[in-house]
């Protein structure tokens, strides 16, 4: 966006210039609403009319090369920063034309920064930082704008620099700084489509060290698990899902999806030998996005695979009411990841003294001893087992 820009569009660029807002949504010339720090204000500003409101649709799309067409009341593109734009218009638009730009932070943050905003622990932060240089392949679920894409460019960005990545997205928001980087986006245009899963299909093809799915929606779900589980370590998606139980099953109706045949056992094998880790976020009262459950993929059996949770929030309210806030903490189980964690020397000193490569530990429970888990850590002494 440049001084020389659409009247129309002179509106929008003030807010696309405050950097404290995530999302600029318009529902109408009149209800203009903005995201900060997590919940939703209505803004004083306002188009004169509906054609003014069009006339800044057409100008967005425009400046990436896209027509104002009735005909594709519903269109999502990225905009030249790097925003993600979705249009609705009538007659799917019941009340007529809308418009909604997600804004990405001009720098991608690493783990360091959501560290520093609370999102997760230090500890946790170490552990799946070792999770990634180990290539464990982690799952993220989680609500809507919870934070899973900004949790999955920090985690991509502990990747080796000198990794062949490929990114594959419904649209491009994954900011990667490492110079081999392959990003594909799938069309869904009415003239011409490249899936996601036909996306994924390549992608396993153009010899990836890396392979990561923005969001798994569909049955390239199915391709993802067959690619974590035929040598491309080291993978990363994400789903849509309440609680890391329901991302698992969520996970076994889009394999599904893909259309074949495939019995429920050989689904939950799949997943089960292909997924290490799986990281759920989510929203608390105050709109702060915070890692709510690190678990692991325990054992299987023919109804359900048995996950084990490393790190659990606890919610709580401070003293004045105002604002939830979540504290990450260790369960006391120890990771199976660990012993491949040390193997390649990759536990930094907070994950160290967590679990401590020795005698005390108890390798075939995966728990520390009662005594350990209660020595001034305040950690929890029942066993977080999710069945």
């Amino acid at each position: 966006m440049t001084s020389e820009m659409p009247a129309a569009l002179k509106l929008i660029e003030q807010l696309m210039r405050e950097p404290s807002l995530t999302e600029i949504m318009v529902n109408a010339p009149d209800a203009i609403y903005v995201e900060r720090e997590g919940r939703i204000l209505m803004t004083d500003y306002r188009f004169d009319d509906e054609n003014h409101l069009l006339g800044a649709i057409a100008a967005l799309l425009s400046s990436v090369g896209r027509p104002l067409d009735f005909r594709e009341p519903v269109t999502e593109v990225r905009l030249v920063d790097g925003s993600r734009l979705t249009v609705v218009l009538p007659p799917v638009a019941v009340d007529g034309p809308m418009f909604t730009i997600r804004k990405f932070s001009a720098r991608p943050y690493a783990l360091d920064d959501l560290v520093r905003f609370s999102t997760l622990s230090i500890e946790a932060a170490a552990f799946l930082r070792a999770c990634v240089q180990v290539r464990a392949n982690l799952l993220i679920s989680g609500g809507s704008s919870s934070g899973k894409t900004t949790l999955l460019n920090a985690l991509a960005s502990s990747i080796e620099s000198h990794e062949r990545i490929v990114t594959i997205e419904d649209a491009a928001e994954l900011r990667l700084q490492q110079d081999h980087v392959c990003r594909l986006e799938s069309l869904m245009n009415a003239d011409k489509k490249v899936t996601m899963r036909e996306l994924v299909r390549h992608g396993v093809r153009m010899r990836p060290d890396r392979l990561i799915v923005g969001e798994v929606r569909g049955g390239e779900a199915l391709d993802m698990l067959q690619a974590m589980n035929t040598g491309h370590d080291g993978s990363m998606t994400t789903i849509h899902a309440n609680s890391p139980r329901d991302a698992l099953s969520r996970l076994e109706t889009l394999v599904l999806m893909a259309g074949l045949d495939l019995p429920m056992r050989a689904i939950r094998q799949q997943a089960h030998a292909a997924i290490n880790v799986v990281v759920h976020m989510g929203r608390l009262q105050d709109g702060s996005r915070k890692v709510l459950s690190i678990a692991e993929l325990a054992s299987f059996d023919d109804q359900t695979i048995a996950l084990q949770e490393l790190f659990v929030s606890e919610s709580a309210v401070n003293g004045t009411g105002a604002k939830g806030w979540s504290r990450l903490r260790p369960t006391g189980i120890r990771p199976k990841l660990m012993d491949k964690i040390y193997q390649r020397t990759a536990a930094a000193p907070e994950l160290s003294r967590l679990f401590p490569p020795n005698s005390a530990v108890n390798t075939t429970s995966g728990r520390k001893p009662e005594a350990t888990i209660s020595a001034g850590r305040g950690l929890p002494d029942r066993d977080r087992r999710l069945s």
